[in-house]
């Protein structure tokens, strides 16, 4: 069974989410934008709602958060963002330097990383958000929900958005701006797309416990509960986390912010 390290050692999508054209399109806020597999088939990208204001879609998701939120997969920021405007300790994540910008720019505390590396506050955030097509990260749903489970607190929850059919498949894919010709060498990475029984199939074994699932806007979401422990875990250190994140500016070759 794949362990979380072994799924960011072999994933190369960091690579594909930080350039072209992604980055061209969170700058501009518009696609057209989609994943392509192998054979053609495309998976639109909602850029657009990516960067608009949280709707109300996202304000019932954010309603249901409990404690300190951390976003994985944050995008241009328009959840995080919400949380720190609501005074909610928060801190999303992305491999997209355009994005974790977007998102400092609009206030919101961001730090360029993988979910698989290295983060703050690991084992103390109450809350996980996966949303946006995120239970796809690394093309491995078990070592991503496994990874979870090691940075929120016993008890914590995860909020994830779903397929809203019974999908449960694994792919190459790619980055692009529209029906790709012959020969396109933009890189492939893996990823995953998961219906709400896929995911409670992969979950319930590592722990999980279904607390909720509901649809709205068209958008399905499953919320899950991590195993409890006897032990009480601390609220992560919120004040540290988000100054460090509004110090400066991202670059290619490093972090936002070292924790």
């Amino acid at each position: 069974m794949s362990t979380a390290h072994e799924v960011m050692a072999r994933d190369n999508s960091k690579h594909s989410w930080s350039a072209d054209p992604y980055a061209d399109a969170l700058r501009a806020g518009r696609g057209p934008l989609f994943l392509r597999r192998s054979d053609g088939w495309l998976l639109p990208l909602d850029v657009e709602r990516w960067c608009a204001r949280a709707d109300a879609v996202d304000q019932q998701v954010l309603g249901r958060c409990e404690g300190a939120v951390l976003d994985v997969g944050c995008g241009p920021g328009r959840l995080v963002t919400e949380l720190a405007a609501q005074g909610r300790t928060a801190l999303g994540i992305d491999v997209s330097e355009a994005a974790v910008a977007h998102t400092l720019d609009l206030g919101g505390p961001a730090l360029r990383r993988s979910v698989f590396e290295p983060l703050p506050g690991e084992g103390r955030w109450n809350t996980a958000l996966l949303l946006d097509d995120n239970l796809g990260i690394g093309g491995d749903p078990r070592a991503l929900l496994r990874r979870l489970t090691q940075l929120v607190l016993p008890g914590g929850l995860l909020i994830a958005e779903t397929v809203p059919a019974d999908v449960d498949e694994r792919a190459d894919v790619r980055i692009v701006r529209g029906p790709a010709p012959r020969g396109a060498t933009e890189a492939t990475f893996r990823w995953a797309r998961l219906g709400t029984p896929a995911l409670l199939r992969y979950a319930r074994p590592l722990g999980w416990r279904t607390v909720d699932q509901w649809s709205a806007g068209g958008r399905c979401f499953v919320s899950l509960r991590s195993r409890s422990t006897d032990s009480t875990a601390e609220p992560p250190n919120s004040t540290a986390v988000i100054s460090s994140q509004r110090a400066r500016k991202p670059s290619a070759d490093r972090p936002v912010a070292d924790s």
